[in-house]
């Protein structure tokens, strides 16, 4: 029975948990949206394996949520699974953010729609976002766009669509179809990555360690640092 650890730092939420053959025995998470990911992660990863009763020693794999996502969320998440795997000597396996949090929505059973927008929040009016359709099939790829009134009308002209994700609030006042569906309960969390590790786990899609980067999407921008004293 494998034993796989898996972590999403790729937004503001901080989830980790360990999948024990293909169901989740130990969880942690912070939804507080504080990006607090730097001093919880570590804990919660140590904390999750005591609580599965497993060592270290006895994972078989680390998954993680590979992006797009925030840049510093992203390089926390996958530092901490890169040197785990190198120390331990298993296989990376790597997910699409977007893709587990349309997971999360589908199997929520909550959310009745066509199609599925999972959103992640990016500058002023822009998202990273895919579509994808009620079996997780990607319709359209990931982007990262700038959000106006005409934005998914083609899809909207053919049934409901969901928009989902920390990126989706900012989006309810410009969308204004009658086809648009807005829900403010759904968060990415290692849920969503299970399946997905599953299968990749079993088919041995694992990445390169030497050379694998989060899915950034976009270059990082750094803001340039205020100066006490200077205007």
């Amino acid at each position: 029975m494998s034993n796989i650890l898996l972590i999403e730092t790729a937004t503001k939420v901080c989830s980790v948990g360990l999948i024990q053959g293909n169901k989740i025995i130990a969880l942690r998470e912070d939804n507080s949206m504080q990006y607090s990911h730097s001093s919880l992660l570590t804990s919660f990863i140590e904390e999750v394996v005591k609580e599965a009763g497993v060592g270290f020693h006895e994972l078989d794999a680390v998954a993680v949520s590979k992006g797009p996502g925030s840049y510093t969320g992203l390089r926390i998440g996958v530092s901490a699974a890169k040197g785990l795997c190198y120390a331990l000597d298993i296989p990376l396996i790597a997910v699409n953010t977007l893709q587990s949090l349309a997971a999360t929505a589908v199997e929520s059973g909550n959310v009745q729609a066509d199609f599925f927008v999972p959103m992640i929040d990016a500058r002023r009016m822009e998202v990273y976002n895919a579509v994808y359709d009620k079996s997780l099939k990607e319709t359209r790829e990931t982007v990262a766009e700038i959000i106006d009134e005409n934005a998914f009308s083609n899809f909207l002209e053919k049934g409901k669509v969901a928009f989902f994700g920390d990126g989706a609030p900012k989006c309810k006042d410009v969308i204004s179809h009658t086809n648009a569906l807005f829900y403010d309960d759904i968060h990415p969390g290692v849920k969503g990555l299970m399946n997905f590790t599953l299968d990749k786990f079993i088919q041995k899609q694992f990445e390169n360690l030497a050379y694998f980067e989060p899915f950034y999407l976009k270059d990082f921008v750094a803001g340039k640092p205020k100066v006490k004293g200077l205007h």
